[in-house]
């Protein structure tokens, strides 16, 4: 029963996810950066302080008590983790939904499952490291659904390359106003190899959960004051590229300009940023269950893909695309699916 409330807490954080964009499209007159840093603000800010105050007793008093490196690994990391989710939302900007999701979150599996056991080979004494890997069961499973995911994420670049030939740009940029295939792959897999910090925050501010947990939390919430500090790491990291961006393109007027529905714009700018950190609110709840181990970040992975692809189709981002590239689409988006559920397997087998 624990293992199958886990399941459904990574689903909804995982529609979450998917979903997130969809409110920034109803944003109009305002430039990328404008929209992106204050629905960013309700991301990384004011709801992780809410939901931490919500459900753990003294939570500041947990974060004050916390030793400094503690907090250092576990803010720096969110800083990392940040530029993955900024180039995360390049991705979406320059490729759309279905195809920027399945291939930023592929990279991000792969890189998710790999980084810890290629970081106990040289830096640790922890035996569960990449050469055990090899030796084992479980590790040929991860290494096999590895490398699934990546064909998976060339296939979804093959379909990228099929609707960047057939269709005009008319065509192309109708469901994504500034569809850019080269920009997009490039972001998209700085942001896969970045996003998979999160997990590795999550574990560097582990004893922050367990004082949580001591402090009479409930543990399905113990991961939301480590979420405080991470998301500070991911504020700090946006806010500098979103003011540079304002400064750069004279478009801080965006926030005051009456020419726009600023109530309306700031309104689905705030639902994005809420929706956006829904996933990680659940995905700690998910992980309470589950365990926060690469099983666990895979499942959430692949429930993303899975409905950013569904909303990708919904949204016609591929209309007028050929049959053969809908196929590709749809097969690399399967493809990578199959390669989490891999990995996934892998990480419950005990040896």
């Amino acid at each position: 029963m624990q293992a199958l409330l886990g399941v459904l807490f990574h689903f909804i954080g995982g529609f979450a996810s998917g979903s997130f964009y969809i409110p920034y499209k109803r944003v109009k007159g305002w430039n990328w950066e404008s929209y992106w840093i204050v629905g960013g603000l309700f991301s990384w800010l004011i709801i992780p302080f809410i939901a931490a105050w919500l459900t753990v007793p003294g939570f500041m008093d947990i974060i004050g008590a916390t030793p400094g490196n503690v907090l250092f690994w576990t803010y720096f990391l969110g800083v990392l983790w940040g530029i993955g989710g900024l180039t995360f939302g390049l991705s979406m900007r320059y490729l759309g939904m279905s195809l920027g999701m399945a291939v930023a979150l592929g990279f991000c599996s792969a890189f998710g499952a790999l980084i810890p056991p290629i970081y106990r080979e040289f830096f640790s004494d922890d035996p569960n490291n990449f050469t055990a890997m090899l030796h084992s069961n479980k590790g040929m499973f991860v290494l096999l659904g590895t490398l699934v995911c990546l064909a998976g994420i060339a296939i979804c670049g093959k379909a990228g390359m099929m609707k960047e030939k057939e269709l005009s740009h008319e065509q192309k940029t109708a469901a994504i106003q500034e569809f850019n295939l080269r920009k997009g792959l490039a972001v998209a897999i700085v942001s896969g190899i970045l996003s998979a910090c999160m997990s590795f925050a999550i574990s560097a501010g582990k004893t922050m959960g367990d004082a949580a947990v001591a402090n009479n939390a409930n543990p399905l919430f113990k991961n939301n004051v480590i979420f405080v500090v991470i998301m500070l790491g991911g504020l700090t990291t946006n806010l500098i590229w979103c003011v540079f961006l304002n400064k750069r393109n004279q478009s801080f007027g965006d926030y005051t300009n009456k020419s726009t529905p600023l109530a309306r714009n700031y309104f689905f700018a705030a639902l994005a940023g809420t929706t956006w950190f829904l996933q990680f609110f659940f995905y700690g709840m998910g992980e309470s269950n589950l365990g926060n181990d690469a099983s666990s970040w895979i499942l959430h992975m692949a429930f993303i893909i899975l409905i950013s692809g569904v909303w990708g189709f919904v949204l016609k981002e591929w209309k007028n695309a050929s049959r053969k590239t809908l196929s590709t689409i749809s097969l690399g988006i399967f493809t990578i699916i199959l390669s989490v559920v891999l990995v996934g397997y892998g990480n419950s087998l005990s040896n």
